[in-house]
C-alpha cells in the first residue's frame, strides 16, 4: 500500500478482516491506533511493515498480541518500541531507526537488528538478553556493539547458535565465552586480531565462521573439531593460517597480500583454491580428502611444494593440481599414484621435470619454455605435446597408454628414451639433433607407429631408415627438409607406407625414385609430395606415366619442371577424332581404351609456384577419369592449359601472368580462378561455355577482362552464381 490514507485503509482491514493470519504493508504512516487494533485480529501470526513511520515519530508504539510468530519491522522510522508477544519467534527490525526496543518474548529465537544505527549498546544488550531462547542474532553495523554485551549475551541466551557481528568496530571478544555457536560472522571488525582467535576457540561448536576485511588480523590459529567453512578475505595484514577440524570442508582465502605460511589438516576437505597469493611459501597439508588442488599465481612457492603433493605428504587422493605461474618453481619432481592432472602453464623457470604418476592422464606445459630434462615415468598420458619447449635436451617417456607424442620444434634435443608400445603417431618435426639410434631405439619400443614426421631432421640417415623395418603399420612418413641421398631403406621396409613426404630433398637425385616407376614399390602409396625438389623433367614425367596408384600428388616450386603434357604417347600428341562432341568424348564407348594404360587414380595435382612450365595438357587419353582438383597457382610462365576431365571441380590458375590460351571441357567444374592473369574476354567466355556447373568465377586483376564484360561471362555460363571482379562481386 502506498497511499497517504495507508492508516485508514489499513484500520478498515483489520476491522472487517478479523480472522487474517498475514498482514503486510508500508510507505506510509501507521498511527498509534493500528497497534492497539492488532490484539483484535486474533488468528494474526505475521506482520510485515516495511518503509512506514509508526506513530507521530516520537511516542513509543506497543505491539501486543498473544499469536503473533513472525513479526517485521525493516527500514521503519520511531523513537521507541515495545513488543510483548508471547509466541513470536522471528523478530526484524532491520535498518529501522529506533533508539530503544523493550521486549519480552520468551520464545523469541531470531532476533535481527542489523544496521540500527540509533540503538546503544545498553539498549542492544537489554534486548537480546530480554529473549533467554534466543539462537540467532544479527547486530551487524551496529557500531556501539562493545565486548561487555556480547559478554551478557553469552551469560543470558545460552542456546545462542547464530551470531553476526560484522561491522562491529568495537569488539574483540575479548573474554566472550559463546560455547554454542555454529555460525559466528565477524566481517570488517576492526577490533578482531590474533588474540582473539582465544575466544573463538571456546567456540567448540563452531561450524562456520568468516572473517573478511579484519584489518589488524595477523595470524588465526584454530582447532575446532565441528568446523566446515571458513573465510578469510581482503585482510591485509594476515600472515599465518594454522587450520585443525577434521570436519572441514570449505575454505576461502583471497586477497591476502601478507600470507606466507598456511598449515590445515582436516579430513572432509576436497577442493581448495589459494589463487594469488603472492608471498605464500610454506604450505602444510595433512588433508586425507583433498583431491583438487589450485594454486595459481602462488609466485612464491619453491620446489619443496613437489613434497606436499607427492605420495607421503599428506594428500593420498590428490587427482588434480594446478600450479599455473608460479614462477619460482625450477625443478620440479612428482611422484604420486593418485595424481590425474597436472598444470604446470606459464612456469616459465622450471628446467627439470620429473614425474612418477602411473595415473596422470593430462599435463599442461603451456608457457614453460626453458624446460630442459624430463621424464614421464610411469604416467597415463594418451596425448603430450612437448614441442612447446624449444630448450629440452633429454627426455624420458614410459606411457604404456600414449598414442600421440608431439616433439615439434624441440631443436636441441639429442637424448630421448621413448617406450609407449601403444604409440600411434610421433612428429619430431626440427628436432635436428635427433639421431639415428635414438630413432632405432624408439621404433623398437613403439612398433604401433603408423605417421612418423621427421621433417628437418638432417642427422638422421640410412641407419635410421633400416629401423622403420619395426614398424609394419607406419602408413605416413615425412622426410622433407632432410640431406637424404638414398631412400632405398624406405622402398624396402614401409611396404603398407600411404603417404611420403620428401618436400626440399635437395640432395636426392634424379634417379632416387627410381624403384616407384620401375620396380613398383611401396604400392599402397597414395599420396606423394615432391615439392621444391631437384627432379629433372624425365623422372617427373616417369613419375607422372607410372604411377597410376597416386590419389594426391604435388610438385609445387618444381624448377626442372618444363611441361605437364599427358597428350603424348611414344613422343607424338594423341588425337582425337573430329566428330566426337563433348559428350562424347566422356562416354565410356568412346574413351580410348588400353589394356596396358588403367585409369589413373589421381585425385588431387599441385604444382603451384612451378617457374618454368609453360604447357599443361590434360585430354581423355590421360585418363584422369578421378581428378577433381588441380592448383597451378604462381606458374608465371605457363601460358597454355588444355583440359578434358570428367570430375575436375576446382582449378586454379591465378596469378599465372603469361596465360594465353584456356581450353576447358569440364563439366563438373565448380569453381574457377583465374585471378590477375593477362589473359582476355572471349577466351574465358569460350571455356566456361563448357563446363555447365561453374558456379564460381574470380577474375580480379585481370586487366583485359573489366566489369562490363560480367554480363557476357554470365551468357556464356548461366550456371555462375559468384564472379568476382577487381572492382566488385556479383
Amino acid at each position: 500500500m502506498v497511499l497517504p490514507s495507508i492508516h485508514l485503509l489499513v484500520m478498515k482491514a483489520v476491522s472487517s478482516l478479523r480472522n487474517l493470519e498475514t498482514l503486510t504493508l508500508g510507505k506510509g504512516q501507521l498511527g498509534d491506533s493500528f497497534f492497539h487494533a492488532l490484539g483484535d485480529c486474533s488468528m494474526l501470526k505475521n506482520l510485515n511493515v516495511n518503509d512506514a513511520t509508526l506513530g507521530n515519530g516520537i511516542q513509543e508504539i506497543p505491539i501486543n498480541h498473544d499469536r503473533l510468530c513472525h513479526l517485521q519491522l525493516t527500514k521503519c522510522r520511531v523513537m521507541r518500541i515495545s513488543v510483548r508477544c508471547p509466541r513470536l519467534e522471528n523478530l526484524s527490525l532491520k535498518r529501522s531507526n529506533m533508539a530503544q526496543a523493550m521486549l519480552n518474548c520468551p520464545l523469541l529465537r531470531l532476533l535481527d537488528i542489523g544496521s540500527c544505527h540509533k540503538l546503544t549498546d545498553a539498549a542492544i544488550r537489554s534486548a537480546a538478553i530480554s529473549c533467554p531462547q534466543l539462537a540467532s542474532l544479527d547486530m551487524s553495523n551496529c557500531s556501539c556493539v562493545t565486548d561487555e554485551t556480547l559478554r551478557e549475551i553469552s551469560l543470558t541466551c545460552a542456546n545462542l547458535h547464530i551470531l553476526n557481528a560484522s561491522y562491529c568496530p568495537n569488539i574483540s571478544l575479548e573474554s566472550v565465552r559463546l560455547s554454542m555457536l555454529t555460525i559466528l560472522k565477524l566481517h570488517s571488525c576492526e577490533g578482531i586480531t590474533s588474540a582473539s582467535m582465544s575466544a573463538i576457540m571456546h567456540s567448540y561448536m563452531l561450524e562456520v565462521l568468516e572473517l573478511d576485511n579484519c584489518s589488524l588480523l595477523t595470524s588465526v590459529s584454530l582447532d575446532l573439531p565441528r568446523l566446515q567453512n571458513i573465510r578469510l578475505v581482503h585482510c591485509r595484514k594476515f600472515a599465518d593460517l594454522n587450520l585443525r577440524s577434521i570436519m572441514l570442508s570449505s575454505i576461502m582465502v583471497s586477497n591476502c597480500p601478507a600470507l606466507h605460511r598456511i598449515n590445515i589438516t582436516s579430513n572432509s576437505l576436497q577442493k581448495l583454491a589459494l589463487k594469488k597469493q603472492e608471498n605464500l611459501t610454506t604450505l602444510a597439508l595433512q588433508c586425507q580428502s583433498l583431491q583438487e588442488m589450485d594454486l595459481t599465481d602462488c609466485e612464491s612457492l619453491t620446489n619443496s611444494i613437489c613434497d606436499v603433493f607427492s605420495d607421503g605428504g599428506g594428500c593420498p587422493k590428490l587427482k588434480s593440481l594446478v600450479l599455473d605461474n608460479c614462477e619460482s618453481l625450477t625443478a620440479v619432481r612428482f611422484c604420486s599414484t593418485s595424481l590425474v592432472s597436472l598444470s604446470l602453464v606459464g612456469c616459465r623457470a622450471i628446467t627439470a621435470l620429473d614425474l612418477a604418476c602411473p595415473s596422470l592422464e593430462l599435463v599442461c606445459l603451456d608457457g614453460c619454455d626453458h624446460l630442459e630434462k624430463a621424464s614421464f615415468c610411469p604416467v597415463a598420458l594418451r596425448l603430450l605435446n612437448l614441442g612447446i619447449c624449444p630448450k629440452l635436451n633429454m627426455l624420458s617417456i614410459e606411457a604404456p597408454f600414449m598414442v600421440s607424442l608431439e616433439l615439434k620444434g624441440c631443436g636441441v634435443l639429442s637424448e630421448a628414451t621413448i617406450n609407449c608400445p601403444l604409440l600411434a603417431s610421433l612428429d619430431a618435426s626440427f628436432c635436428s639433433q635427433l639421431k639415428d639410434d635414438c630413432l632405432s631405439a624408439t621404433t623398437a619400443s613403439c612398433p604401433l607407429i603408423g605417421s612418423l614426421i621427421l621433417m628437418s631432421c638432417p642427422s638422421v640417415g640410412s641407419d635410421g631408415l633400416f629401423s622403420l623395418r619395426r614398424l609394419p603399420h607406419l602408413t605416413v612418413l615425412d622426410l622433407s627438409y632432410t640431406f637424404l641421398m638414398n631412400l632405398q631403406p624406405v622402398f624396402d621396409t614401409c611396404l603398407q607406407l600411404k603417404v611420403l613426404k620428401l618436400q626440399a630433398c635437395k640432395y636426392l637425385t634424379d634417379t632416387s625414385l627410381e624403384p616407384l616407376y620401375k620396380d613398383g614399390a611401396l604400392p599402397a602409396l597414395q599420396e606423394l609430395d615432391l615439392s621444391y625438389g631437384t627432379l629433372c623433367q624425365s623422372a617427373i614425367e616417369k613419375l607422372l606415366a607410372c604411377c597410376r596408384h597416386l590419389t594426391h600428388l604435388s610438385l609445387n616450386g618444381c624448377v626442372n619442371m618444363h611441361d605437364l603434357n599427358w597428350g603424348c604417347s611414344g613422343g607424338e600428341l594423341y588425337e582425337f577424332p573430329s566428330k566426337f562432341s563433348s559428350a562424347a568424348v566422356f562416354s565410356h564407348e568412346n574413351l580410348p581404351v588400353s589394356t596396358e594404360q588403367p585409369n589413373r587414380l589421381l585425385q588431387n595435382l599441385n604444382c603451384v609456384g612451378c617457374p618454368n612450365i609453360r604447357k599443361v595438357v590434360i585430354p581423355p587419353v590421360a585418363r584422369c577419369l578421378l581428378l577433381s582438383s588441380l592448383n597451378l597457382s604462381l606458374s608465371s610462365n605457363l601460358k597454355e592449359v588444355d583440359v578434358v576431365c570428367f570430375n575436375l571441380c576446382f582449378l586454379n590458375l591465378s596469378n599465372c601472368c603469361s596465360l594465353e590460351m584456356l581450353k576447358l571441357e569440364c563439366p563438373r567444374l565448380t569453381s574457377l580462378f583465374l585471378q590477375s592473369c593477362n589473359i582476355d574476354e572471349e577466351t574465358v567466355e569460350a571455356a566456361i561455355s563448357q563446363c555447365g556447373m561453374l558456379e564460381t568465377l574470380d577474375v580480379r586483376f585481370c586487366q583485359k577482362i573489366c566489369s562490363i564484360s560480367m554480363g557476357g561471362l554470365r551468357a556464356a555460363c548461366p550456371s555462375l552464381k559468384r564472379i568476382f571482379s577487381s572492382l566488385s562481386a556479383s
